[in-house]
């Protein structure tokens, strides 16, 4: 204890008097609960983002409309990396553009390069001329299409 002159005579009282508390429950229980809301977290993710064949067909849907429609840089944002190596900007429409207004009609999941992916079917319908074709669907740094050809 430190001596000499205090401002007050009484010593300094000592800070703490009492047993220690046992906190462990309350960290196991924080840790626990951290868990249990990042497992929610990634169930609830799923549920929010739709499987791949959700995706597949959202992908297919905005790539099938926006070549429809002219918009080449969206389209062309939307192929992968082999197709890309490929095939320009400017010919993107002639390999993979129909006549008439696409409509995503199914997907189904199949194996491209070893790797999951989806395979889509677009149908085509120009004034009751109909052309099917299937877009084959990758994950690579998104979902990309990676291929077509026509069905039937």
């Amino acid at each position: 204890m430190t001596t000499g002159p205090f401002l007050y005579d009484d010593d300094p009282a000592p800070l703490h008097t009492g047993e220690p508390r046992n906190r462990n429950g309350l960290i196991v229980g924080l840790l626990g609960g951290t868990v249990v809301f990042s497992v929610a977290m990634v169930g609830l993710m799923t549920l929010w983002s739709g499987d791949g064949a959700d995706q597949s067909r959202e992908v297919a849907t905005v790539f099938t409309a926006s070549l429809s429609q002219g918009d080449l840089p969206t389209s062309y944002a939307l192929i992968c990396d082999d197709v890309r190596a490929q095939v320009p900007p400017d010919r993107l429409a002639e390999e993979y553009l129909q006549p008439g207004t696409p409509q995503v009609t199914g997907a189904e999941s199949i194996e491209y390069d070893g790797a999951p992916a989806e395979l889509v079917t677009v149908r085509w319908d120009d004034a009751g001329s109909v052309t099917t074709t299937q877009l084959t669907l990758v994950p690579e740094g998104g979902t990309k299409v990676c291929g077509t050809r026509l069905a039937g």
